[in-house]
């Protein structure tokens, strides 16, 4: 069920908005060669008990998750691009790492992402990262009252494609609320002028993600993790927004 929310709840929203991106930044500046993804996961997790927040992921079991989650934080190494679950590995030089984190703070859900590069970087992590970064910018710039889901998928899908790089769209942005993943389903290729009116007060978030060489990703032993089918690397960058007669509101700025 799709829910529209008044300016009074979307105001609510904006301190869950708030606490997602500065955890994110605190992550990425702690993410340095030689951290271990563990210890993370464990810096989200004491920024969650401080601030007196709740975990959208620890007790997380969709149908295609193995088992619960288990952890606060989805950290995807080099070829791994979503729902990477935190293990005992320290970060190398060079590797591209994508974060994924949504809370809960007073009943209210923000979820963000974003994608870095520890240490020396490769022109082709860059790169992608940059796209990525330009496929959500604009996909929030379509993200207008009047307009529909899918001006939004074809605005992201444009980048991309331009790029060169192809699309999966078996997992993509979606509506939140006081939940992390409700109605509508935002993929990442579509047609303008289709699906879902983009309506007032209509919270999504909005979440490109592109590998390298492929479209085709496959599940880590771990029964989370995905990873590229040919070893490619990704990247995941991720905003909660709402829909304003204003235009687009970034709840999770950085």
């Amino acid at each position: 069920m799709i829910e529209l929310r008044t300016p009074r709840e979307i105001e609510q929203m904006r301190p869950a908005g708030r606490f997602v991106a500065e955890t994110l930044t605190a992550l990425a500046d702690a993410a340095d060669v030689g951290v271990n993804l563990l210890d993370l996961d464990a810096l989200a997790h004491e920024r969650i008990r401080k601030h007196g927040a709740e975990s959208c992921y620890i007790d997380y079991h969709p149908s295609f998750g193995a088992m619960p989650f288990g952890k606060v934080l989805c950290t995807s190494v080099n070829d791994a691009v979503l729902h990477g679950l935190p293990r005992d590995y320290r970060l190398r030089d060079g590797d591209l790492l994508s974060v994924d984190f949504a809370a809960s703070v007073d009943g209210w859900v923000s979820d963000s992402a974003l994608s870095i590069i520890v240490g020396t970087p490769r022109d082709e992590d860059v790169r992608l990262i940059d796209v990525t970064t330009q496929a959500l910018q604009a996909g929030i710039r379509a993200a207008n009252v009047g307009g529909r889901v899918g001006d939004i998928s074809a605005a992201i899908a444009e980048i991309a494609h331009s790029a060169g790089y192809s699309i999966n769209t078996d997992f993509g942005g979606h509506g939140v609320g006081r939940t992390m993943h409700g109605d509508p389903h935002i993929p990442n290729d579509g047609r303008a002028g289709r699906g879902y009116p983009l309506r007032p007060g209509l919270v999504i978030a909005i979440e490109p993600w592109f590998l390298q060489s492929t479209d085709k990703i496959v599940t880590d032993a771990d029964g989370w993790t995905l990873r590229s089918a040919d070893g490619s690397r990704g990247a995941h960058m991720e905003h909660t927004i709402a829909i304003t007669e204003d235009g687009p509101l970034v709840l999770t700025a950085r």
